[in-house]
């Protein structure tokens, strides 16, 4: 026993003399250490100074290779090293996940498929509302979303508890639209269950032809919507005309919807979050709009981190910055501008010389010559939110854009050269401040303001004359909306509000020599209020809404009903019906007094309605459709009926006959509206079709009845496109029949002096056709920046598609042709850099 014990003590003194004879590694702060490795092998690390603050490890032997020494590093210190690019390494702490279960408060029921979102991941919840998320640090601000719900946003932090916490989301008090049908046309499309459609900016993938998110080219890609000349100014809505169209901006009405000149649209996609499209079953807090309804909205979240965004294309530079202003606020900023200043792309060409066709600014009359055109265009909007409690928000939008094209006339005049300029400008100045209240759980109100200017102004030199003509038309309206939102108990909502709009509509026309002014202004005042109930089945297969709004026109002393209505009904599984009907009113259109007005660019100027030669415009429509979503593949059908009563013969752009004819009618469009679609793992293929059938009436023509100059009976697209992690292709073809037309007599063309038309619009434009290809590829040029370059090409076949023909008694007496066709191959590109 004694010499085990020996042996002990001697294998004991052994072992300490051999540690003590070692040499002892001090500790080193982890700082020096990650110097040393990067002295020694080359490799760098990036990391926050208070990451590896405090921590101090003893070395590793510099011998090891990296993976061992970053292995005992990360072992030692706690800390987790992810391999960069070109030699970096980041330093981060380490992550453990934060689980938790969503439930509805009232029921207690599991919240699956919500969105949950912290400083680095997003998340979605499984069927039982169980998520787990990853955040850096101790703590996070999470939020998180669910459709129905109020937005939960808070700090959360780790706990030594290793139980999940439980989140019960407030219901929201008022009952959101959801999808009954998903990618419409491609990804981020949607129709939703009030009839609408809605475009998700953040979802969307690309259409054929279009490489940046144009809103009003996107739309023309819905069937039931054409324009006839192939601008988004000019916008179709089964039949009806462009100024038949409410175009809002976060609640602001539009007067102005396009640059270029129509070519292009007004509203800068890069602050331009969701679009929503209405043909029919408008909710009653909207009015005007007796075709349809393009509501553009920005992000209606308060943004937490920086981000920014900058591209360049062949016709624009533009920007983007979402910045946050604190805690509860942040601001959201865009700008666009033309490249024309710095280079002439074959894409600024091609526009210009389509919009200057046919007019004073290609051609002038007798021996003048146009030199020196010059046109730019240039937008900015901001957006500001402000989240002033958990139960109050405001809202500020402002936007300003502006067309300016500027050129010389040039003659000899008694021998001596003259030269004066003439100028055309069309701008948009509005701001809107809106406020919501969640007074709780069950009742909200929202108050929003805004004003509106629009400005159309020429000024045409006639050197010949020594005259200078100045033509302008504005329009100013100011609105305030005050609404009211209960949520009854879980199926049943009721939604109440009034409404006050000012229009002022004014009309310049002045001549210097001889002196010649004209201007007439009218304003308009509307009172309107408006009540609806929704009802919503527990299961969500049932949802109707039935609504009334009634408005008073102070002026006319004229109190017009307008009933509104919506259903959709899940018959079984893949099926919905839906039938929608509404009665609307609108007291502002636009006229065309002259073709050459304001140079032939923009000849259409706004008027107020005055019961007089310009009545209120009426509508009432109705519409049934059945659709089937399933495996993939989607069929949709609506069969509609639409009367528009109080047009004017101005408003509809003849250019025959009837175009100096001051007229009241009406118009009639019957039709249906056809999509087939097919996902398939990449690809989204589409098949459309529209058919149409549309009559004025005007008992006062000689002849009374005859077809819609809007009236484009067939419609049909093809289209298809892929989509990959960093690619995306799209292609597609477009044929419609052509815009009706009227043509001279052929043995009699011209009579008295006047070109002698046959039967009004007996007669077509040549078939409209068009194929257009485009394609994005995605990369990561540097951490935190991504970026995209895309190219895409119109009428990609140089096909000449006439949309507009007119006709002049030519010196010879006969009737000389002036046709107006569409872009020809026009190419575009694009690099955009968001970080």
């Amino acid at each position: 026993m004694k010499s085990k014990h020996y042996l002990l003590l001697v294998s004991f003194l052994c072992f300490g003399i051999y540690s003590f004879s070692q040499p002892t590694q001090d500790r080193a702060p982890l700082k020096e250490v990650l110097e040393e490795v990067t002295r020694a092998k080359g490799y760098r690390f990036n990391y926050a100074s208070d990451t590896v603050e405090g921590i101090e490890v003893t070395p590793p032997d510099l011998e090891w290779g990296i993976e061992e020494i970053l292995a005992y590093l990360s072992e030692k210190s706690g800390l987790v090293f992810s391999e960069l690019p070109n030699n970096f390494f980041s330093v981060k702490r380490s992550i453990s996940p934060f689980c938790g279960f969503l439930k509805d408060r009232n029921t207690g029921d599991p919240l699956p498929f919500a969105t949950i979102q912290s400083n680095m991941e997003s998340t979605i919840s499984d069927e039982n509302g169980y998520f787990e998320l990853d955040f850096e640090g101790e703590s996070s601000p999470m939020t998180i979303r669910f459709i129905g719900y109020r937005d939960w946003e808070e700090v959360v932090g780790r706990s030594s508890s290793s139980a999940c916490r439980d989140f019960y989301m407030i219901p929201q008090q008022l009952q959101l639209a959801e999808i009954v049908l998903y990618d419409y046309l491609i990804r981020g499309i949607d129709q939703l269950d009030d009839g609408s459609y809605e475009i998700d900016f953040d979802r969307f993938t690309i259409l054929p032809g279009l490489i940046e998110t144009d809103v009003l080219q996107a739309v023309q890609a819905f069937p039931g919507i054409q324009s006839v000349n192939e601008t988004v100014s000019d916008i179709n809505i089964r039949g009806g005309t462009n100024d038949q169209n409410l175009i809002l901006w976060d609640g602001i009405k539009m007067y102005q919807s396009g640059h270029f000149f129509g070519l292009i649209s007004m509203f800068n996609p890069m602050i331009t979050q969701h679009v929503s499209l209405r043909k029919n079953g408008s909710p009653v807090k909207l009015t005007d709009g007796v075709s349809g309804t393009i509501s553009m909205e920005t992000d209606e979240q308060v943004n937490r981190d920086f981000s920014g965004s900058l591209g360049v294309n062949f016709i624009d530079v533009s920007g983007f910055v979402d910045t946050p202003l604190g805690a509860s606020s942040s601001i959201q900023v865009a700008a666009r501008k033309a490249i024309n200043d710095f280079v002439e792309s074959p894409t600024y060409t091609e526009y210009f010389s389509r919009i200057s066709q046919d007019t004073e600014v290609e051609n002038n009359v007798g021996n003048v010559i146009n030199s020196d055109q010059a046109f730019d265009f240039y937008d900015t909007s901001l957006r500001w939110l402000w989240k002033v409690s958990e139960r109050d928000k405001v809202r500020l939008n402002f936007i300003l854009a502006e067309n300016e094209l500027v050129f010389n006339e040039n003659a000899d005049i008694g021998n001596t050269p003259v030269s004066r300029e003439s100028s055309l400008t069309q701008g948009t100045v509005a701001g809107g401040l809106q406020y919501e209240r969640q007074w709780n759980d069950r009742i909200s109100t929202e108050l929003q303001i805004y004003n509106t200017d629009y400005t159309l102004r020429a000024i045409n030199a006639n050197i010949a004359d020594d005259q200078r003509f100045l033509q302008e038309n504005k329009v100013s309206e100011t609105s305030a909306r005050l609404q009211a939102t209960m949520r009854l108990n879980e199926q049943w909502q009721w939604n109440s509000g009034y409404h006050f709009t000012e229009t002022k509509v004014t009309n310049l026309d002045d001549v210097d020599d001889p002196v010649f002014r004209r201007l007439e202004g009218n304003v308009l005042r509307v009172k309107s209020g408006y009540t609806s109930l929704g009802y919503f089945s527990p299961d969500r297969g049932t949802r109707a809404n039935v609504g009334l709004r009634v408005n008073y026109l102070d002026k006319f002393n004229r109190t017009i009903l307008e009933p509104r209505m919506s259903f959709n009904q899940r018959i079984s599984e893949g099926f919905n019906l839906e039938i929608l009907g509404e009665f609307k009113h609108q007291n502002t259109s636009q006229v065309i007094n002259f073709q050459n007005d304001f140079l032939g660019i923009e000849k259409r100027r706004w008027q107020l309605a005055d019961e007089g030669e310009i009545p209120v415009i009426t509508s009432k429509q109705g519409s049934a459709g059945l659709s089937f979503n399933r495996s993939g593949w989607l069929l949709n059908a609506v069969g509609y009926y639409k009367e528009v009563d109080g047009i004017t013969a101005q408003s509809q752009g003849f250019q025959n006959q009837y175009e100096f004819t001051k007229a009241i009618g009406r118009y009639e469009a019957m039709g249906m509206d056809f999509l087939l679609r097919k996902q398939f793992a990449d690809v989204s293929a589409w098949f459309s079709y529209s058919l149409l059938d549309s009559d004025y009436t005007f008992e006062t023509l000689p002849e009374r009845v005859f077809p819609n100059n809007y009236d484009i009976t067939h419609a049909l697209t093809l289209g298809v496109s892929y989509e990959s992690d960093h690619l995306r292709l799209a292609a597609g073809w477009n044929w419609r029949t052509g815009k009706p037309a009227t043509q001279p007599d052929e043995v009699q063309p011209v009579q008295n002096g006047e070109v002698n038309f046959l039967s009004s619009n007996s007669d077509r434009l040549n078939d409209y056709m068009r194929v257009d290809i485009s394609a994005l590829y995605a990369f990561v040029p540097a951490p935190g920046t991504n970026a995209q370059v895309g190219f895409s090409i119109w009428n990609l076949f140089d096909r000449e598609n006439t949309v507009s023909r007119f006709y002049r008694v030519a010196g010879t007496g006969e009737a000389r042709a002036f046709s107006q066709n569409s872009l020809g191959l026009t190419p575009n590109a694009v690099l955009r850099f968001n970080f």
